[in-house]
């Protein structure tokens, strides 16, 4: 009983500090289980979380403390990355398999505890493990605090609008299969706004997604890309969009007609219904920068649906107006949409840099060993993926994040390289085929606590050019400049942003091109960098920096919880 006595003190003086700072402690249970879905005339066992799909909207305030017990109910390992949430301390929390944690076996449970802290905006939840997150993600809205505002004029309503994609087969059977040959897996054969595929779709039209609003309000729309493989373009039937935050940052109000969002990004926009009072598409469809890449080109709709108080009944015998959309090639369109996105005020921006790293990010092929399969190009070759030439391994019998804590030997090595090991024309159209070919490693980068950090992530052309939305665990960052070609330190620091560049959690790197993101190393633990198209972190399009303790406790990681998942 002793023992627990200095807990019990710790969690009384959290209560203490939560009430006083008028903070909430919310308990939630995401029972991970099979629910029987339909869709496309099909009925398939999907994973859902409490047989919901999407899953719970969970609403919080900033400031306020989320315990969710997860228990898994499913035939697969799982775990629940909680998207965008810097994670202070708490890694243990952030979820992604065998990174921070081991998986929840089935039959398993674990609580992910942690507090949202100077975070306000919309992110989301998903598994972190395979292809579960397919069906397996919700919403995340974070409210300012109690008597304090939005930014901008409070809207009559908020609506998540979750985009998503999904496969007439088992997610997991897609990537299992792909994994076993080497090819590429097959495209999804939809994508769903809040799990329906819309009008356009076969046995879809009675349940597309509706939003009722009535003429003359404002909403809040709230747009989460949880799609697994495609960027997203999204338009609204004659309405513009007020983007006033991304990934949970506010940024400076900028209209537009079309948003682009890719995989793990966020984009709050306010929409005024000024238009004649009758129904309108939200419609979106696939962003595609990569050469001779199998996409989905399908279109999913919702209808914002105009309450006029009026005695005509347009309901749903009236035709939706439907909205231009770009090309699924306008790396125009996309490329303006990123340079829209601004902070709202002067930011600290650092100008004295610690650790300067350059990283190449784009795909590879694995030469065929014998008694393989290798459905990948020619036949003779597995499709791949890498940073700086590492293809990142995934470890199987600890989580990096415990082996880093409790100093085990042999899961990881800290020499993943700062810049390329050879240095060649990353964007050429023909680049030699000796670099085609990256090495399997278990590779963290290490960071001095407190240290500053810019990143140049460099796209190339091995195998084919394409925008990849890299994310980093733990961490916001700014982006401070992006552009085309070769990334080139004499001219391109020319075009850093150094006043109010946008921060993200998540940043689309141009296709063929490059961007460039700082951050502090504030937040000690193991945290994941990745390509947010998952069949690329699939392929090993990944690393991890290991962020070590600073002084005293506020500036070290906490000790792992008692019902941390052991492998």
């Amino acid at each position: 009983m002793a023992s627990s006595s200095p807990w019990l003190l710790f969690l009384l003086s959290c209560l203490a500090l939560a009430l006083l700072a008028g903070a909430e402690v919310h308990h939630h249970e995401f029972v991970v289980q099979e629910t029987p879905v339909k869709r496309l005339c099909n009925t398939h066992n999907i994973i859902t979380v409490n047989g919901q799909f999407p899953g719970p909207t969970l609403e919080v305030r900033e400031g306020d403390t989320l315990v969710i017990n997860v228990v898994n109910r499913a035939q697969y390992n799982v775990t629940i990355h909680w998207h965008g949430i810097r994670q202070m301390r708490t890694g243990w929390a952030d979820g992604p398999e065998f990174v921070t944690q081991c998986p929840i076996r089935p039959g398993g449970s674990y609580k992910y505890r942690f507090t949202i802290e100077g975070q306000e905006g919309t992110l989301w939840w998903h598994a972190h493990s395979s292809w579960l997150r397919a069906t397996v993600y919700g919403a995340l809205i974070i409210r300012p605090r109690e008597n304090k505002a939005y930014p901008f004029g409070k809207p009559s309503r908020e609506v998540p609008v979750i985009l998503g994609e999904w496969w007439n087969a088992n997610p997991i059977d897609v990537i299992r299969e792909a994994q076993r040959t080497g090819g590429a897996p097959n495209v999804s054969d939809a994508f769903t706004i809040n799990g329906q595929p819309g009008d356009f779709y076969n046995c879809s039209q009675k349940e597309t997604t509706a939003i009722p609003v009535k003429p003359g309000e404002t909403a809040l729309l709230r747009f989460i890309n949880a799609a697994l493989n495609h960027e997203l373009f999204v338009t609204i039937a004659q309405h513009k969009m007020t983007v006033v935050g991304v990934d949970a940052s506010y940024t400076k109000p900028f209209t537009t007609s079309v948003l682009m969002i890719a995989p793990g990004q966020t984009t709050d926009v306010l929409v005024t219904m000024d238009q004649a009072p009758t129904r309108y598409y939200i419609a979106a469809r696939a962003y595609v920068s990569g050469q001779n890449v199998g996409f989905d080109n399908t279109t999913t709709t919702a209808v914002i649906e105009y309450d006029c108080g009026c005695a005509s009944d347009f309901g749903p015998k009236i035709q939706p107006a439907f909205p231009a959309l770009p090309a699924f090639n306008a790396t125009a369109t996309a490329t303006a949409f990123a340079a829209g996105i601004k902070s709202p005020d002067r930011v600290k921006v650092h100008e004295n840099v610690d650790e300067y790293l350059f990283f190449t990010v784009g795909l590879g092929l694995f030469n065929c060993e014998p008694g393989q399969l290798c459905a990948g190009p020619n036949n003779n070759t597995r499709f791949t993926a890498s940073m700086n030439n590492v293809s990142f391994v995934f470890p199987q019998q600890d989580s990096l994040l415990h082996a880093h804590y409790y100093k085990i030997p042999g899961v990881f090595t800290t020499d993943f390289p700062a810049y390329p090991p050879v240095q060649f024309d990353y964007t050429a159209k023909n680049v030699s085929q000796a670099l085609w070919q990256p090495v399997p490693a278990t590779k963290l980068y290490p960071l001095r606590f407190g240290s500053v950090v810019q990143l140049v992530l460099q796209d190339t052309s091995i195998v084919t050019p394409e925008n990849h939305p890299i994310h980093i665990h733990g961490y916001d960052f700014f982006i401070l400049a992006e552009g085309f070609g070769n990334f080139d330190p004499k001219k391109d620091v020319e075009k850093f942003n150094y006043v109010d560049p946008p921060q993200r959690n998540t940043v689309a790197v141009p296709v063929n091109g490059w961007a460039v993101i700082q951050f502090v190393a504030d937040n000690p633990g193991v945290w994941l960098m990745h390509c947010h198209l998952d069949v690329h972190i699939t392929w090993g399009l990944a690393m991890a920096f290991l962020v070590e303790d600073g002084y005293g406790k506020l500036q070290s990681l906490e000790p792992p919880p008692v019902d941390l998942p052991m492998c």
